[in-house]
């Protein structure tokens, strides 16, 4: 199903924009689950005996399981239609976003005075990762439309389409999840200042402030748009967060300045290079005893070979070049080259809060099975999704 946003940054639909996001939605949901199904059906039946015929072995990587697939019928139809929907996505709610601009700009001009910041560094050259690339397919990435409402308003309705109702009333799933996990694993840790890096347009920002309401919340992105349209989002949600454009490879903050560091879904769209300096940084800006948390797709080390290749399907058909690399990394061992001690360092798997509900993740927290990926449905945004976290604490 697509996702009506429940906010007022949210545009107005005509009955034809609504229907063609439901219909984007579905196809979505019917590759996602029951073509994703066929290929794995492919896959054991056809194309793993004939890589092992061929190579004298079972295939045992990511990259393995993709040789086995290319070429196969299964694999094709998924793909081309998995291609087709991403684009699907984006243009159907291009024309709505576009037609209703004046309104969004009046409805954030309404909060424009509520608690909470946005601060843009008219010196900040904006990465090519960010700019250069249609990241996700996504015409113009999050760089559309430089520092309007457009690219925040194109990738906040785009993603209810995309996640087909999964990520949550106001795409907010994923921090809802991690903060409730961690407000319950961790009860004596009590944040008063939290960073957010590569928060996008900030809606897994806003859960932190929710689970810590005395904390000062600060969101940084490199990209302005997204920025501006996220300070808006949040201020519409009575939210207090100061929105700062920033890259987490260069944190304009001083040394042990935060008890929290925070990413969604952001370090898989960084260089190698990049990525390394945003976990020193990390560490640089934590106070001791303080707390650097990703929640990010489970690394390849800990997946079949065909699940690895499942969730690495981006890095080669959806513009996501950092993809595969990053999965390929361990990521207790980019932890410990940032500075974090290795028996500080912990990973879990939570359940979707929306689906599987706060008591869920209660049971996880209690569980000894926390720490394994074991379900194919770890980071799949499918029926059954269940998140992937991973941190460590500063000595």
């Amino acid at each position: 199903m697509t996702l009506a946003l429940q906010h007022p940054m949210n545009p107005d639909k005509t009955p034809e924009e609504l229907a063609r996001g439901r219909f984007v939605s579905g196809i979505r949901s019917l590759i996602l689950n029951d073509l994703a199904g066929d290929l794995k059906a492919a896959y054991d039946k056809r194309a793993a005996p004939a890589f092992k015929k061929r190579e004298g072995r079972d295939p045992a990587t990511s990259r393995d399981a993709h040789m086995a697939l290319r070429g196969d019928p299964a694999f094709n139809i998924y793909s081309a239609m998995r291609v087709q929907a991403q684009k699907m996505v984006w243009a159907s709610v291009g024309e709505s976003v576009a037609r209703e601009s004046d309104k969004l700009a009046a409805e954030a001009a309404k909060v424009s005075n509520q608690p909470g910041s946005i601060t843009l560094d008219p010196n900040l050259e904006v990465p090519r990762n960010v700019s250069a690339i249609d990241v996700h397919l996504m015409p113009g990435s999050y760089t559309r439309g430089a520092e309007s409402l457009e690219a925040g308003a194109i990738y906040d309705r785009g993603l209810a389409v995309f996640s087909m109702g999964l990520m949550g009333a106001n795409l907010d799933d994923i921090g809802l999840s991690m903060a409730k996990y961690i407000a319950l694993r961790y009860p004596e840790f009590k944040p008063q200042r939290i960073l957010d890096t590569g928060c996008t347009i900030g809606h897994n920002t806003l859960p932190w402030k929710q689970t810590y309401p005395d904390a000062e919340v600060i969101a940084i992105d490199a990209a302005p748009g997204g920025l501006v349209y996220g300070s808006a989002r949040a201020k519409m949600q009575g939210q207090e967060v100061h929105f700062r454009q920033m890259c987490a490879d260069s944190l304009d903050f001083p040394d042990a300045s935060f008890d929290m560091v925070w990413s969604s879904m952001f370090l898989h769209e960084l260089s190698k290079k990049t990525r390394a300096a945003a976990f020193a940084e990390a560490y640089r800006v934590l106070k001791p005893g303080g707390l650097m948390l990703h929640m990010e797709l489970p690394p390849n080390g800990e997946m079949s070979a065909f699940d690895g290749f499942y969730l690495d399907w981006d890095s080669y058909y959806n513009e996501e070049p950092f993809y595969k690399g990053y999965r390929d990394e361990s990521p207790p061992e980019i932890c410990a080259r940032a500075g974090f001690a290795p028996e500080n360092y912990f990973q879990f798997v939570v359940p979707s809060i929306g689906i599987y509900g706060e008591q869920a993740i209660a049971d996880m927290v209690a569980s000894d099975k926390a720490e394994a990926v074991g379900q194919a449905t770890t980071g799949r945004l499918a029926e059954g999704v269940m998140w992937f976290g991973y941190g460590a604490f500063k000595q």
